[in-house]
């Protein structure tokens, strides 16, 4: 007889492990106990030798399918001569370092009950158990346990509690278990709040919305603002209300059925459509697509997802097709307390589905499309945060706090890396509100105490006035090195590598915007070796949302004065005052200087009249790429200067003198072959130059596919070429390259 003790540390609270532990332990005809504890699950067990060390090779083999494994250690233990195995309670946290689940979708097993007339579950929204339901976003604290989850006002049913206390049960210790006799539940509601009774909540809103109603859905993270989206006019008035001008909006299918009528989707984007996580998956959609226009205004890509909790299977009929987009205005968090959603909402909804659990944290839809046949994250959140992302060493306690636009935080202890769900963008109180409050539940989540501070450089970024008002030691990082230091803590990369770093603006070293960076760098530290010429910005921030400001300026730098001669789009396009405009740009008055590859696609779509205004961040850029269409482009002038900078002001000349001989489409794909040509040549350069064959692309230019096939197409056939998979390349993964640089320089 042996007893040994089984420290199991990961993703192993609320994925059903004690159970899975328990029934391995009758499997094996062991005593002893399980529990979950701060730091993940301790086992005991005692018996024969031999069964100790097939029931130890079996945790890790045939672990439940959500969990995750981090570290499995065994120590020899005095034998204590039990007789039973039980699941003991676990013992009040001191020292907290378990890893908390994400929040998983409905399991075949749940779906199965929800439809089934004979099942006590029939039709109840809140179904779930140990193997999919609600975890990051009710838990309040850990071990996770229901007294620690927001389920704890819930008391169970006799049947529900059986169900709880059998271990060979599936809903054996699944804290959120719940029926419709003793769980939570929906209520209807009009725009005022007022309680519609007398009808089945969930029936009454699907009539509603398929009669065209705007719908305020409480779901597992948040409210969705929800309506048919084969309605125009329900399309419409929603894009009217939420303040969002072109932008397209996320769609939910009833079936996998109708998602392959509206779009092309290969097997691994519907085994990603049909996964655990289930996130908005980027489509191509088909040309027979039965929806309103106003949905993707102009897009041949649709943002997909399947329903993923109860009250979406309940809601939604196979053939559904329905807009499920944040529950917000523009610029503010996803709406999550009932109170708040209310409020803000009431203004763009004309009814409300909530329901009475409380969620505790916000958490909105993960946003995933297919690189090289492997998922490329646009949004990290639902399903995927916080689940640890290894970074292969210990190292200090980090806080990074992030950029302003698209923000995340990230927290560090031992190996561990904590990205937070997708926040937004820091612009106003609200959203500042809830990152100071995810911050707070992340470090008494995972017990951690940051040693050091990691920032932007920005000095007007509030991620980085947040981390000035801290108590600690304070490293700023780079944007763009923050950029390719994401990348390289995802591959646990310790050598020096050749850095493009393209996205729309990150403020560099010598006070200007940088956004087309080439780096040598590691973790510690990097050395800019080469970037896009520095062109002017007339009127500052306001030619990041008017992309013809830019592109005025550099008609007037290729053709001088007479450049209204060309004739093109932008020229016939010129609002009032363009001429003083340009004169306070040759002055150098509110015309700060940037390198930014962003501000060069917007400056190229503004060329062609594609977009001369921008109504979300991005849509120049996104509306050129979409313009090429898969159109072969050729390679027109860009020059190299003897100070190592990309000058594509030959590349507009080029597309200027040919915008009446070619069509907008071919002119578009040459600017995205010239881009992906003058990158390959760069980077052979700076190989050159260094000796390093290791390339890393990060930023948000690179959520282009277009520009990332061929710039990756063209790369990996002379170097090894590292992307962001972990993390987004926009400023979402900007927190986890600041944490790594912070941990290394923290430990010279």
């Amino acid at each position: 007889m042996k007893r040994a003790g089984i420290r199991v540390a990961g993703i192993v609270q609320g994925v059903g492990f004690r159970p899975f532990v328990y029934r391995l332990a009758q499997q094996y005809k062991l005593n002893g106990f399980v529990l979950n504890d701060e730091k993940g699950v301790w086992i005991e067990v005692e018996g024969e030798a031999v069964a100790i060390t097939s029931f130890v090779t079996a945790l890790s083999t045939e672990k439940p399918a959500m969990s995750m494994i981090a570290d499995l250690q065994r120590t020899s233990l005095p034998v204590q001569g039990e007789d039973t195995f039980v699941i003991k309670p676990s013992p009040a946290a001191t020292q907290r370092f378990a890893f908390i689940s994400p929040d998983i979708a409905t399991c075949s097993d749940c779906q199965h009950e929800l439809q089934n007339s004979a099942d006590r579950r029939f039709g109840y929204a809140f179904t779930n158990c140990t193997n999919c339901g609600p975890r990051y976003s009710i838990i309040k604290d850990v071990p996770y346990d229901r007294p620690q989850t927001t389920m704890e006002p819930f008391g169970m049913c006799a049947d529900c509690q059986e169900e709880y206390d059998i271990p060979t049960d599936r809903r054996f210790h699944a804290q959120p278990n719940a029926c419709a006799i003793c769980g939570p539940y929906y209520r209807l509601l009009d725009s005022k709040g007022k309680e519609i009774l007398g009808a089945d909540p969930l029936k009454a809103a699907h009539e509603l919305i398929k009669n065209g109603a705007v719908f305020a859905v409480k779901g597992i993270g948040g409210y969705h603002l929800v309506c048919d989206a084969k309605s125009e006019t329900a399309v419409a008035t929603l894009r009217l209300r939420k303040v969002r001008e072109d932008k397209p909006f996320a769609l939910m299918c009833g079936s996998l059925a109708r998602v392959e009528e509206l779009c092309f989707a290969s097997t691994k984007e519907k085994e990603l459509l049909m996964g655990a996580v289930a996130p908005i998956v980027l489509l191509k959609k088909k040309n027979t697509v039965d929806l309103a226009q106003a949905v993707a205004p102009g897009n041949p890509y649709l943002g997909v997802m399947l329903p993923y909790a109860p009250v979406h299977y309940l809601l939604l009929e196979e053939d559904d097709i329905w807009v499920m987009t944040s529950g917000n205005t523009s610029e503010e968090p996803i709406a999550y307390k009932d109170e708040d959603a209310l409020h803000r909402l009431a203004g763009i909804a004309d009814y409300f589905l909530i329901h009475n659990r409380e969620i505790y944290c916000r958490v909105d839809d993960s946003v995933v499309r297919l690189f090289q046949e492997e998922p490329y994250l646009l949004r990290r959140s639902r399903g995927l945060a916080p689940a640890p992302i290894h970074l292969g060493g210990t190292g200090p306690m980090v806080l990074a706090c992030g950029g302003e636009a698209k923000n995340t935080f990230c927290l560090t202890k031992g190996d561990a890396a904590f990205v937070s769900a997708h926040i937004g963008d820091l612009a106003n109180r609200e959203t500042m509100d809830s990152y100071a409050e995810a911050i707070e539940h992340y470090g008494r989540l995972f017990d951690i105490k940051p040693e050091l501070v990691a920032f932007d450089l920005h000095p007007e970024y509030l991620s980085t006035k947040y981390a000035d008002g801290l108590k600690l030691p304070k490293i700023g990082v780079q944007h763009h090195h923050a950029h390719i230091a994401s990348v390289l803590a995802e591959h646990h990369e310790r050598e020096q590598v050749i850095g493009v770093a393209f996205d729309g603006t990150g403020y560099g070293e010598d006070g200007q915007l940088w956004g087309g960076e080439f780096l040598l760098a590691d973790c510690q530290g990097y050395q800019r070796l080469a970037h896009c010429l520095y062109l002017p910005l007339p009127g500052g921030e306001k030619a990041v949302r008017q992309p013809w400001r830019q592109a005025t300026w550099v008609m007037q730098e290729l053709y001088g004065k007479n450049f209204r001669e060309k004739q093109t789009a932008l020229t016939e396009s010129l609002p009032n005052g363009w001429e003083l405009l340009l004169q306070a740009t040759a002055n150098g008055l509110n015309a700060p200087l940037t390198s930014s590859a962003g501000r060069l696609f917007d400056t190229a779509a503004a060329l062609l009249g594609i977009r001369l205004y921008n109504h979300y961040e991005g849509q120049a850029a996104i509306e050129l790429e979409l313009a090429a269409g898969g159109v072969v482009g050729r390679v027109l002038p860009y020059e190299i200067t003897a100070g190592n900078e990309l000058d594509f002001r030959p590349t507009f000349a080029a597309m200027i003198e040919n915008i009446h001989k070619v069509s907008r489409a071919e002119l578009a794909a040459d600017f995205h072959t010239t881009m992906a040509a003058a990158i390959h040549e760069m980077v052979r350069r700076l190989s050159r130059l260094t000796g390093v064959h290791k390339v890393a692309l990060s930023g948000g230019v690179f959520q282009n596919m277009t520009l990332l096939r061929q710039v990756y197409g063209g790369l990996e056939k002379e170097f090894t070429v590292l992307l962001n998979r972990q993390v987004p390349p926009n400023d979402g993964g900007l927190a986890l390259g600041q944490a790594a640089v912070a941990r290394e320089r923290g430990r010279l």
